[in-house]
């Protein structure tokens, strides 16, 4: 079995190099060693989060981090195993950047979504409570995923609950992002259903929200 570590240095190397057959060739070739959907939560993510650092820190500029984020999603929708799932009742459902643009975790949670088959509406980044709210109502989502960077964005998250609860609409809530993997009861105190700390989670977590709906 290949080093996890030098597989993760390699695809982030092509990553910064725009090189887009070399990261795809590092994926193809560690999918000898793992299952396909493992790879977006044991290479892909780590490989996002260290060039997200890069930049954070000077190392790295905006734009490979941008492009980064392109070629992972297009790996992600050409690699990954798409299943067939168009006569399955699909519930209304939508993903968001909640309060800011920090948009690398949902676009890999979008990408492994519809691979899965799944038909979800991506509600972009940035968008503010009233917005989100209007949006739900208007689509009439049954399902929404809220991806969150900055802690205050996810205390938000309560107040969304609340204008969703007074117009009367029931909406199943799965939160993820860093502030509730720093605390692990955050979600349940800002309303939400479910928490996912991996990619992969929320595959099981959507299932398990559309079992409870139907």
């Amino acid at each position: 079995m290949a080093n996890i570590e030098e597989i993760i240095k390699k695809f982030e190397y092509a990553l910064l190099s725009v090189d887009r057959l070399a990261a795809r060739d590092t994926l193809v070739e560690s999918g000898k060693d793992f299952e396909e959907t493992d790879v977006p939560d044991k290479i892909i993510t780590p490989a996002l989060e260290r060039i997200g650092e890069k930049w954070k820190n000077g190392d790295a500029a905006l734009s490979q981090v941008y492009m980064s984020g392109i070629i992972c999603e297009e790996l992600l929708s050409t690699l990954l195993p798409q299943k067939d799932l168009s006569q399955e009742n699909f519930p209304p459902m939508a993903i968001v950047t909640f309060e800011d643009y920090h948009v690398l975790g949902k676009r890999i949670v979008l990408s492994i979504l519809r691979a899965g088959g799944f038909t979800i509406s991506d509600y972009g980044a940035g968008i503010q409570v009233d917005k989100l709210v209007e949006k739900i109502q208007k689509d009439n989502i049954k399902i929404l995923l809220i991806s969150t960077l900055m802690f205050p964005s996810a205390l938000h998250i309560r107040d969304v609950r609340e204008k969703l609860e007074n117009l009367g609409l029931d909406v199943k809530i799965i939160v993820g992002g860093a502030p509730f993997r720093f605390d692990d009861m955050l979600w349940k105190n800002v309303g939400a259903d479910a928490m996912g700390r991996t990619a992969a989670d929320a595959v099981r977590l959507t299932r398990k929200m559309m079992e409870e709906i139907s």
